[in-house]
């Protein structure tokens, strides 16, 4: 959560509105296919997904499979420093896109986000 809310304040100094869940891709996967066709719907504002996420760091992954949104993961140092994390992060298969940035730095990733959803104003 402390990465998330670092992520949660840049985007409010930039005045970004925001949708914070927490859904595990291991330990929630129907509230994450829930989540993944409201992002799909039609009419959504959400422009970018940030997926925090720690160990075999599923999540982006599966979010990047799952939709055409850009997806930035962050890898998070719950074991191994992080490195299993990032890992799991930067080795996405073709065709599955996940921007990573380094461990535990969500600020970027929020950074990121922001100059992604520039373009498309």
């Amino acid at each position: 959560m402390p990465i998330a809310i670092d992520v949660c304040n840049v985007l409010e100094e930039h005045e970004i509105k925001f949708d914070l869940r927490t859904i595990s891709a291991h330990r929630n996967p129907d509230e994450l296919d829930i989540y993944l066709n409201e992002l799909r719907k039609e009419g959504s504002e959400i422009g970018v997904v940030i997926a925090i996420a720690g160990l075999s760091a599923a999540l982006p992954g599966v979010i990047a499979s799952k939709c055409d949104l850009p997806v930035i993961g962050v890898p998070v140092s719950a074991k191994l420093m992080g490195l299993d994390s990032l890992l799991s992060m930067v080795q996405m298969p073709k065709g599955v896109p996940v921007g990573v940035v380094g461990i535990d730095n969500g600020k970027n990733a929020a950074l990121l986000a922001i100059r992604i959803l520039k373009l498309f104003k």
